[in-house]
């Protein structure tokens, strides 16, 4: 792992441990973009997670804004993590050791797959394959049942860490 990871990977933790609930009005936002079934699953969240899918979804909401899918792909794609109940500490661990090339099993095997658990989840609430597709495949390569284009800004709003404060004060976060 390369210093610029090591950092990346430091300030992970850091805005994790800084997060806030979110607001109010940001929950409001939320329930506007989500369906029933998928807002226990999306609260259920750790709150950085919550946060860090609201950042997501309004970084797409930013750039297209009538593209409900792609804000509910954004909101979503990490919801397989929480399966794996580990503290900010514990999800640092696992991933340093993954990237080191580490075998994971149990629950830190679960964090590492995360994507799948999500994305199994979410068909079983019956979304559209995008939004399971997105979350099972955003850590690999693109899939071809999402269009490139799509894939692109998806990909640029879970990398997005321009710091931006929300109206909590809280940093929000991606990877």
């Amino acid at each position: 792992m390369g210093q610029s990871s090591w950092r990346h990977l430091a300030a992970r933790l850091v805005d994790v441990l800084t997060s806030r609930p979110l607001t109010g009005d940001e929950g409001i936002e939320v329930r506007e973009w989500l369906r029933t079934a998928e807002l226990e699953a999306f609260f259920d969240q750790p709150v950085a997670d919550q946060r860090h899918g609201l950042s997501c979804a309004r970084f797409v909401a930013s750039r297209l804004p009538h593209r409900e899918d792609l804000i509910r792909s954004a909101l979503l794609h990490d919801l397989g993590k929480r399966h794996a109940r580990l503290g900010p500490i514990g999800r640092s661990l696992v991933t340093a050791w993954s990237k080191l090339g580490g075998r994971t099993k149990s629950r830190a095997h679960l964090y590492v797959q995360h994507g799948e658990a999500g994305a199994g989840e979410l068909e079983a609430l019956g979304v559209e394959a995008l939004v399971s597709d997105f979350a099972r495949h955003h850590h690999g390569e693109r899939p071809p049942s999402i269009p490139a284009a799509d894939w692109d800004v998806l990909q640029a709003a879970d990398r997005d860490r321009t710091r931006r404060k929300s109206e909590s004060g809280s940093p929000e976060w991606g990877r």
